[in-house]
């Protein structure tokens, strides 16, 4: 039984996720491209993953570099993530880059982490690069969310609403809580 794939294209964008660029230069040019597929996989070594279509010229870029960039971009940086997407209506002005020219940082962009290639795996229509984080830096702001087809921004919520009653919230670490709850005697 085949899956109809637009309808589980839908059906995954409803989850939420960031939006990035993952960039590289080749000494005489710098290239981008738009990804939403992108994720943490190890803290120890440091490891992100992201999944480019095997297709595009992203892909194969990423494939032959020396280091890459993974820029999340800003709620301001719609018009960047447009751009790098490949779309014709986005505006090509207004790029500013910083940083090492084999991994070029989106200026505005609130954390960028600068990879080495380790390892690419097989995907089906994509391939998951990998890349161990070499240099990182988070630069604040809020950043630009996709979901269901529409880029936006994350209003987060007021106090801690979002927290109340959890054991993972800010306010709680896992020792205090399990020790309190083992001295009530409750279970989780």
């Amino acid at each position: 039984m085949g899956l109809e794939q637009r309808a589980l294209r839908d059906c995954l964008g409803r989850f939420a996720s960031g939006v990035t660029v993952v960039t590289t230069g080749d000494g005489s040019a710098v290239h981008g491209v738009t990804v939403s597929s992108f994720t943490s996989v190890s803290l120890s070594p440091p490891l992100v993953l992201v999944s480019l279509d095997r297709r595009s010229r992203g892909c194969g870029r990423l494939g032959e570099c020396a280091a890459f960039g993974i820029n999340v971009l800003a709620a301001d940086q719609h018009g960047l993530a447009l751009l790098f997407a490949g779309r014709a209506d986005a505006p090509a002005t207004g790029i500013r880059w910083e940083g090492d020219p084999a991994a070029p940082r989106l200026a505005g962009a609130v954390a960028h982490f600068t990879c080495v290639p380790w390892a690419a795996y097989d995907g089906g229509d994509h391939v998951l690069h990998v890349g161990e984080v070499v240099q990182f830096e988070a630069l604040g702001g809020e950043p630009l969310v996709f979901s269901s087809g529409v880029l936006g921004g994350f209003r987060r919520p007021s106090g801690s609403a979002a927290w109340t009653g959890s054991l993972d919230g800010p306010a709680h670490g896992w020792a205090a809580d399990f020790g309190a709850l083992a001295a009530t005697g409750k279970h989780v």
